[in-house]
C-alpha cells in the first residue's frame, strides 16, 4: 500500500547515516521493525512477576509425559 508521510528530514538523514541502509524506505522499515521489537520486549519485561504459577507444578514430571 502506498503511503505518503511527512517525516522529519533531519531525523531521516541521521537514521540513514547511523543505520547504513541503502535507501530511505529500508531505513524506515528497519526503524519500524526495531520499534515493534522494543515494544514487545518492554511488554515481556512488564509481565515479569505478574504470572502466578501453581505451587505443586513439577516440570520434571511434565517432561516424562512426552
Amino acid at each position: 500500500m502506498a503511503t505518503n508521510l511527512a517525516i522529519d528530514d533531519e531525523l531521516l538523514e541521521r537514521a540513514l547515516h547511523l543505520g547504513g541502509m541503502p535507501s530511505k524506505r529500508a531505513t524506515v522499515n528497519e526503524a519500524l521493525r526495531e520499534f515493534i521489537a522494543r515494544r514487545k520486549r518492554r511488554a515481556a519485561l512488564d509481565a515479569i512477576g505478574t504470572i502466578d504459577f501453581a505451587d505443586d507444578f513439577d516440570p520434571k514430571a511434565e517432561r516424562s509425559k512426552r
